[in-house]
Formats: structure tokens, sequence, C-alpha cells
């Protein structure tokens, strides 16, 4: 691994009363699929549950299939989903896994 180089990032909001939201996380091309993001949220939760909160958030598309999954692995549940969010947010088409990306996934974890 190259020292000195950001290879992630990881960016938490406190939203309501005992809730935070992750509301970016980004590892870079070169090492993803090697587990960091999974690091990543893991400290997030960590971190949470360190500083009393509840209960984590967090959203992606619904065509992003890796961080779906990711997500869900790391035990977060699918809460709702914001129809046409990115139609509605976004002047140009977002092409995601070759599909038009429309709906934003909310999901949200418990860590108390």
């Amino acid at each position: 691994m190259n020292c000195g180089k950001l290879l992630g990032v990881i960016l938490l909001i406190d939203t309501r009363p005992k809730t935070v939201e992750i509301v970016n996380i980004a590892v870079d091309e070169s090492v993803q699929n090697q587990g960091l993001g999974e690091k990543l949220l893991h400290f997030a939760l960590n971190w949470a549950k360190e500083q009393h909160y509840s209960t984590v958030e967090i959203g992606t598309g619904s065509t992003s299939f890796a961080q779906l999954y990711l997500y869900q692995k790391c035990g977060f549940r699918v809460t709702n989903i914001d129809r046409n969010f990115f139609v509605d947010n976004y002047p140009e088409p977002i092409i995601e896994n070759k599909l038009v990306l429309k709906d934003m996934i909310r999901l949200k974890k418990s860590i108390i």
C-alpha cells in the first residue's frame, strides 16, 4: 500500500437526535474490492456507537449493485425508496451499470 496516498474517505453528518447519516463513502479505484469500503463502514459504525448514536443511515442509487450488497452485508436494511431522486435532482441522466439511475435506496442500521 502506498503510504501518504488517500485511498478512501467517509463522511458522516448528524441528521436527527441519535441518528447519523453516511453521506459519502468512496474508495480509490486502485484498491477497490480489497475490503477498504467495509473497513470504513465498520469504522463509522463503531464511531457512531462510541458517540452514543442509535442509528446509522445511508443512501445509494438503485443501480449501485455492489454498494447495495456491501451495505446489506454490513447489516443495513432497506427502509424506503426515494422515487426519481436522481431524475429530479440532477440536470443530466446518470448511467450506472448500463442503466439510467432514477431512484435512491435508503438503508439504516440500528447500533444500540
